[in-house]
């Protein structure tokens, strides 16, 4: 089967595979990802490949879209994922991104979030787009309202106790 990829000015987004556990193991390891989203005991490359097959690539399969690995085009460099995520515990789709620290800063994510956002609501039929984040995460927060989400509350996801900032946007009809 084949996934569809998105393209902006400077980046191109291709679904995660196996080929980027190299890069996901770093991803995830990352000050940042450990602090925001949480340690997913990925530390091997093992790990990482065993992560892509059972977090990643089965919503892929089922819905047509989910992780996508954000790829520089100047110089090809993996430099973050941005994607459309069927969450447990959350209703509708949720979007997510995360970068490499070297890369952070720049509008990539942005730049990924709002294409996704445009794919979400054009391509995939999605009618609602979430997010969730925690109240230290005052970049993702930001970056969440500048693609037009609002918080609307908070939430706690299933075998977890942080209560998370809830954000959404409903599609213009």
């Amino acid at each position: 089967m084949i996934f569809k990829t998105f393209e902006t000015e400077r980046l191109r987004m291709q679904p995660v595979t196996v080929a980027d556990a190299a890069f996901i193991l770093e991803l995830l390891n990352t000050p940042k990802w450990l602090q925001h989203i949480g340690d997913r005991n990925v530390h091997t490359l093992v790990d990482a490949t065993n992560y892509i097959q059972t977090k990643m690539q089965p919503q892929l399969e089922r819905l047509g879209f989910s992780n996508y690995t954000v790829i520089r085009k100047s110089d090809n460099a993996k430099i973050g994922t941005c994607g459309l995520y069927d969450r447990e515990g959350l209703e509708g789709i949720d979007i997510g991104f995360a970068f490499l620290p070297a890369y952070e800063g720049k509008g990539y994510g942005f730049e990924s979030a709002n294409r996704l956002k445009q794919a979400a609501f054009q391509e995939f039929g999605i009618t609602t787009i979430g997010a969730i984040t925690t109240k230290e995460n005052m970049a993702s927060q930001k970056l969440l309202e500048k693609l037009g989400l609002q918080q609307v509350g908070t939430t706690i996801l299933p075998n977890d106790n942080e209560e998370l900032l809830l954000y959404k946007l409903e599609r213009d009809s």
